[in-house]
């Protein structure tokens, strides 16, 4: 029988959240009113969320080809052009399989393990992930002895991905280890960094695979029950963990005596509150535990004492995903990739004012240049790169000079950042430094649990004197106090959180003082961000009296005759840019 002419739409969030639902519903009903014998697929994220929607389709005689930022408009012209007559609707092209296109080195940059499946299978069919290899790593490892895994898991170097670092088998070696009538085995999605989707995205587009992974790590440690916590504010994924879970036990790998073997495993689906802190271990234990989500004094460290005092493991999304990988290719080809002390690869959320905004997987040791140039395509608008933030809203702000820094654990660390779980929020030259750490040290500050003095009312007092800055208010004494408040909290909190929520406030003064300085000693905002700080002006020789500013300001504060260059009143004017945004000749300008 002939293969069926097929239709993929991606409907992750990023797909959704873009209108994918409405592109697959008008998909259906024009092959239905067509009569066409097309099969219609869903698949997860495959990284291009600045390209969404996105429709891949497949016909016999054509390469596969994906659209790009397909609407329902253009469902009706697609299918008639791609479909019926047989040719590639060309305006929409994203990808051709084995050609290049102007988009298509966004995937050939990328080493993709974790994301080996995602975009690409249904991730609510397990034929579809046993078909492209899955389970083959439970099956093998029960084959193997649990020190046996552990040690091939050492082997490979894999070190925790979300965020700290540890190596993974050594995690894995204390747990088997500890005493305990009884051991778990959890999986931390409680991913809450502002910008960051990276395990979202893993869950949504490749569930079996951190199931496959968790359950390699459950019979490695002697774990009879699991969990994975995951934040409610993840729907999707949620539902589609679910359906993998029910799938896996319907298959035989979870649940009573796995594969015929005589070994058992539960895991249990934990929903989240969306608390912050609940992405440190301990917290994430209390809250399992019905308790309130709050960091505990370590030790006893949770691989000894966890959940209900029992011996529990914690790896994040990320780390087992790669670990069904590395039993089935090898510990040594996953140490092929990366550097000597940073091994595999890494999946970062490339967000901000980066060209290629998404989701994307690289060898470790790759610079931030190739990442945000080469994969990310550099910055929209041609504006100027000016900072890249990494490691979320506890990481570290590093500047131009510093693009050619591998990405790995080590070098981040030794420049004031962090690799956290992947986040990278990259800036132009129209963000104020001074402004983005307020902004990040915000977020730290209003998710601080409250339990430790240094994090509860340092972050505070740090909050306050950069909102005073970014006023016009800021005292010369300023930023010695931010820098000997930062350096308190980092040393007095009792969890990571609190000790990396200075990052941000330090990286800034240490690479961008000059903007601290024109702040407090010129009371000037270089980059025009700080309200306070700057007035609207348009610049009559530049000004061509398109009348554009001014039918969009909403303080009506613009004024002039058509044609003619226009004025801005600026004790009108309420300071909300958009004259700015909005003028396509750079005719307006802050002083």
């Amino acid at each position: 029988m002939a293969e069926r002419d097929k239709v993929t739409i991606g409907l992750a969030t990023c797909g959704i959240a873009a209108g994918g639902i409405a592109v697959r519903d008008e998909i259906e009903n024009e092959i239905r009113r067509r009569k066409l014998d097309v099969a219609i697929a869903e698949t997860g994220c495959i990284g291009y969320c600045f390209a969404e929607v996105l429709v891949e389709v497949e016909k016999k005689g054509l390469p596969k080809v994906t659209y790009g930022n397909v609407t329902p408009s253009d469902v009706p012209d697609l299918i008639e052009t791609h479909l019926v007559q047989g040719r590639i609707l060309q305006n929409k092209v994203l990808l051709i399989e084995g050609k290049k296109t102007p988009e298509s080195d966004f995937l050939e940059r990328q080493t993709r393990i974790v994301l080996r499946n995602c975009g690409i299978i249904n991730p609510e069919s397990i034929d579809d992930y046993i078909a492209r290899g899955g389970y083959e790593g439970l099956k093998k490892a029960l084959k193997m002895k649990p020190e046996e895994i552990r040690k091939e898991v050492l082997e490979s170097g894999l070190r925790g991905r979300g965020g700290a670092g540890f190596p993974t088998g050594q995690k894995w070696e204390f747990c088997s280890r500890a005493e305990g009538k009884e051991k778990y085995i959890v999986c931390n999605a409680d991913e809450g960094d502002p910008g960051a989707f990276m395990d979202r995205s893993v869950l949504e587009g490749d569930p079996h695979a951190v199931i496959e992974g968790m359950i390699i790590g459950a019979y490695a440690i002697g774990a009879t029950c699991g969990y994975i916590y995951c934040r409610a504010e993840y729907p999707l994924a949620l539902r589609r963990l679910r359906i993998a879970i029910e799938q896996a036990k319907e298959r035989g790998f979870l649940g009573k005596n796995i594969l015929g073997s005589s070994y058992s495993l539960d895991i249990i689906v934990k929903e989240g509150a969306g608390a912050f802190v609940c992405g440190e271990e301990t917290a994430l234990i209390a809250s399992i535990e019905g308790e309130r989500g709050m960091p505990r004094p370590r030790p006893p460290f949770p691989a000894n004492k966890g959940i209900w005092g029992m011996p529990t493991n914690i790896n994040n999304v990320e780390t087992f995903a790669n670990v069904s990988w590395i039993i089935r290719e090898g510990a040594k080809k996953f140490a092929s990739f990366g550097t000597e002390g940073s091994k595999g690869t890494k999946v970062f959320c490339l967000t901000g004012k980066v060209r290629r905004g998404g989701l994307a997987e690289v060898e470790m040791g790759t610079t931030l240049r190739e990442v945000i140039f080469g994969v990310g395509g550099g910055i929209k608008e041609g504006r100027n790169f000016k900072a890249v933030q990494t490691g979320g809203p506890s990481g570290g702000c590093l500047p131009s000079s510093l693009l050619d820094t591998p990405v790995d654990y080590d070098s981040l660390t030794a420049l004031g950042a962090i690799m956290g779980s992947g986040g990278m929020v990259i800036v132009d030259d129209t963000t104020c430094m001074v402004d983005l750490a307020k902004y990040f040290l915000t977020f730290t500050q209003m998710e601080s649990c409250g339990k430790c003095i240094p994090c509860r009312l340092g972050t505070k007092r740090m909050l306050e004197i950069l909102t005073r800055i970014c006023q016009g208010k800021g005292e010369p004494e300023d930023m010695d106090r931010l820098r000997n408040l930062a350096l308190d909290v980092k040393e007095g909190s009792l969890c990571a959180l609190g000790g990396t929520a200075p990052n941000p406030v330090l990286t800034t003064l240490r690479y961008f003082e000059d903007e601290y300085r024109a702040h407090i000693f010129e009371k000037k905002c270089p980059a025009g961000a700080c309200t306070d700080l700057v007035t609207f002006h348009i610049d009559p020789e530049k000004c061509t009296g398109c009348g554009v500013c001014a039918r969009n300001c909403p303080a009506d504060a613009i004024s002039g005759e058509k044609k003619k260059p226009h004025v801005i009143d600026v004790n009108a004017c309420i300071k909300c840019r958009e004259c700015l945004r909005r003028c396509r000749f750079g005719a307006v300008y802050t002083v």
